[in-house]
């Protein structure tokens, strides 16, 4: 210590002594105030904080240096070891927990990140579900109600052009009506011209013969003729008349029976776009024909006796001939009823 006073205690310790023999003082008291602290803490204390062990180390010792004129500037821990390595086998044991906590870490993050991800592909996944499920759903819905529309305008312009060949049968049967009239009506005034003509050519006879009897007889002749070419033109302007009837009832007759044809084409189309379903259908509304015409005889007889003691024995012709029943459709038809699903009525029953 520069002071006087700390100084002159300095010299007082350490007159007479070289630098060596004084740093072995300072060195020895600051060594015993070292072990006294180092009794006070642990290892992990003194290994983790330092500066705090150089800091009591400062404190502690700078009072019994003060009184020998020496002032502690800095004290600092350079290293702290063990000849056993229990401090380094401290950092390794923590650097083991350091590393396994941050490999569970790291595993833990791994698994959360893979856990969210499945997470996330299973949403995704549902989502998707979800969306072709409705596209599917809507293109269903859309090529049903395709469907029923193109049925639709098929049915209705089928109809239409039934309808317009109908119509253009009709309208030709009509001007062919009128035609045969105008030929008629120009035969007739044909005709008319033709009588005409043989009363002039009569009458020029009459004129010019200067005979009577045989003008007479050449008139005679000629009104004889004329009359029959008369009925000669009447007759084929009848039977023209009657051809051109017939040939228009005839033109009436194929578009009616063309559209007949087609009614027919679009009909068994129909059944063969439905298949036994239409089948089935067009039997059973035939079957009830099929029963009355069968019947028909029957009708004509007031009463039907059953000559039998046994009762059970005509219920069990009735099952036979109802079980032959359906044998004797199908073998007609080719329409098995036993196949026929059984549906209830309004009242429950089965049918």
């Amino acid at each position: 210590m520069t002071e006087k006073e700390l100084l002159a205690v300095a010299c007082e310790q350490f007159l007479g002594k070289n630098v060596q023999d004084i740093k072995n003082v300072v060195l020895q008291t600051l060594e015993g105030h070292l072990r006294s602290i180092l009794g006070t803490l642990t290892v992990e204390q003194i290994y983790q904080d330092r500066d705090q062990f150089a800091k009591l180390v400062r404190e502690v010792a700078a009072p019994d240096v003060g009184r020998m004129g020496i002032e502690i500037l800095s004290f600092t821990i350079k290293d702290v070891y063990d000849k056993v390595d229990y401090l380094s086998s401290l950092g390794k044991t923590q650097t083991a927990v350091v590393q396994r906590d941050a490999d569970i870490g790291v595993a833990e993050a791994e698994r959360d990140a893979g856990i969210r991800e499945a997470e996330c592909k299973k949403e995704m996944l549902d989502v998707k579900f979800m969306a072709d499920t409705k596209i599917a759903d809507s293109k269903r819905a859309f090529e049903l109600q395709k469907s029923a529309f193109s049925e639709e305008v098929n049915i209705k312009t089928a109809e239409a052009q039934l309808a317009y060949e109908l119509q253009g049968a009709r309208e030709q049967q009509k001007i062919r009506q009128e035609e045969i009239e105008i030929e008629v009506v120009q035969r007739k005034k044909q005709i008319a011209v033709e009588a005409q003509e043989i009363l002039r050519t009569d009458k020029e006879l009459i004129a010019t013969v200067h005979r009577p009897a045989e003008a007479e007889a050449h008139r005679i002749q000629q009104i004889a003729e004329g009359e029959k070419v008369k009925q000669v033109l009447l007759a084929q302007a009848e039977a023209e008349k009657i051809r051109k009837i017939g040939e228009a009832e005839a033109a009436v007759i194929e578009a009616m029976g063309k559209a007949e044809a087609e009614r027919m084409k679009l009909k068994a189309e129909a059944y063969q776009k439905y298949g036994d379903a239409a089948k089935m259908a067009l039997v059973l509304e035939a079957l009830p024909q099929i029963a009355a015409k069968v019947a028909a005889p029957l009708t004509k007889v007031d009463e039907i006796v059953v000559l039998s003691g046994d009762n059970s024995k005509v219920t069990s012709e009735v099952n036979r001939l109802l079980a032959e029943l359906p044998a004797s459709v199908h073998a007609l038809t080719g329409v098995d009823l036993s196949k026929i699903p059984l549906i209830k009525n309004a009242t429950g029953a089965q049918v």
